[in-house]
């Protein structure tokens, strides 16, 4: 086996992006590694429409939205091993990985690029009292039953958490005959986009009951049903129990960045997304080693992932050509409720523009994004309203980054705007 001096980790839609931006900025010998039998990631599994607006300029189903990408990959002769585990990830950057036809190998690549996706947060870390009876998923396993394997999960469902999954396959169940009794959220907001909360929960006359949670599980060999109360601060309120009688319980409480070779490795974690610290290079703390897609932070739209992993693609490529001379980076705080940014810190001996990704900690009206150098505005934008569930991307001019780059400290806060 010919040694690759570049290994994308993951073959799903961040992956995929990132080996043709790599592939197209001059990086021949590169290899990118699924562990699942096709490529195409969650995707696959993803049959609604809504994906590539942004990317193709149409609406996509996520197996179409694929399919583009791994049509590219194949039109560029890019060298894709299916079944295949990353077991390890050492400091060094050697692979150990594992797949029914090569059997257990090692590659020594030059650089890395982090592309493993995201997971769901299990009942295990919900701490929900009850037996462990059948009928409770998590939402993307009841999504891959119902449009991969064509399995019904149950007919009567309750789903807990208003992520944008639990939005969609309160729609999907309902489309396949079941009866969702309601979706119950733990915060005094939905988490997901509000176009889902719209066209999945409102146009299906599904209720969506805010600051409430799940307190038992009832049945043992089957569920029954579940209680739900309402929360207060994250606790039941006493008084406030509701049972309702169903069979099924999905579970749509968070997505958690799959970082487990990253820790391997030695790369440092983000406490707030549970992905990466990066540079505007997309680049860890480990040179040579890159991340993006969901794996970086949990995106809301496939179009951001595969933007995002382009770059990092691309910055990959001139990492390998040394073109891309590496400068003392400038952290960017996140204060008065931006959660966090991504890229975490600016390289000063970049030029050029820099897109910015960000979080809001929870819901605000009419608030103004401000960016800052040494205390000086560089950049104001009043967004009439912001969400967990959304994410925001602004684009800093050159002479705007430029600022920034010179500067001693930047913070990205938001400010109250007057009437």
């Amino acid at each position: 086996m010919n040694q690759p001096e570049l290994v994308i980790i993951g073959g799903g839609p961040a992956g995929l992006a990132a080996a043709i931006a790599a592939r197209k900025a001059g990086v021949e010998n590169l290899l990118v590694l699924e562990r699942e039998d096709h490529l195409g990631g969650i995707l696959n599994q993803c049959i609604h429409n809504g994906f590539g607006l942004h990317t193709f300029g149409e609406e996509l189903t996520g197996p179409e939205y694929a399919a583009r990408y791994i049509r590219q990959a194949r039109e560029l002769g890019i060298p894709c091993f299916t079944g295949t585990t990353v077991l390890d990830l050492g400091e060094d950057k050697t692979l150990t990985a594992l797949s029914p036809e090569r059997g257990l190998f090692q590659l020594k690549p030059r650089a890395v690029i982090l592309a493993m996706g995201c997971r769901e947060r299990p009942r295990g870390a919900l701490n929900i009292p009850g037996f462990r009876p059948a009928g409770v998923y998590t939402a993307g396993t009841a999504q891959r039953l119902v449009n991969l394997e064509g399995k019904m999960p149950g007919r009567r469902v309750v789903i807990l958490g208003s992520g944008d999954i639990g939005l969609i396959m309160a729609r999907r169940m309902t489309l396949e005959g079941a009866k969702v009794e309601a979706v119950a959220e733990l915060l005094p907001y939905s988490g997901g986009l509000r176009r889902n909360i719209v066209q999945c929960l409102e146009d299906f006359d599904i209720p969506l009951l805010l600051s409430h949670t799940v307190v038992e599980i009832h049945g043992q060999r089957r569920v029954t049903g579940v209680t739900l109360a309402q929360v207060e601060n994250g606790r039941p309120i006493p008084g406030t129990e509701q049972y309702y009688p169903c069979d099924t319980l999905l579970l749509s409480c968070g997505l958690l960045p799959e970082n487990e070779l990253s820790r391997q490795a030695g790369v440092k974690l983000s406490p707030v997304t549970g992905g990466p610290l990066v540079s505007e290079e997309l680049e860890t703390n480990i040179p040579g080693v890159f991340a993006a897609g969901n794996v970086l932070h949990v995106h809301d739209l496939v179009d951001y992932v595969s933007q995002e992993a382009a770059a990092a693609g691309e910055n990959a490529a001139a990492w390998l050509e040394k073109t891309a001379p590496a400068g003392e980076l400038l952290p960017i705080t996140a204060e008065n409720g931006v959660r966090y940014t991504v890229p975490a810190a600016l390289d000063r001996a970049r030029t050029g523009p820099v897109t910015l990704r960000f979080r809001v900690d929870r819901p605000y009206k009419k608030r103004a994004v401000v960016l800052r150098a040494d205390g000086q505005v560089v950049l104001r934008r009043v967004r009439p309203a912001l969400a967990p569930g959304e994410m925001e991307t602004f684009t800093l001019k050159p002479d705007q980054a430029g600022a920034c780059r010179r500067a001693g400290t930047v913070t990205l806060s938001l400010e109250e705007v007057s009437p």
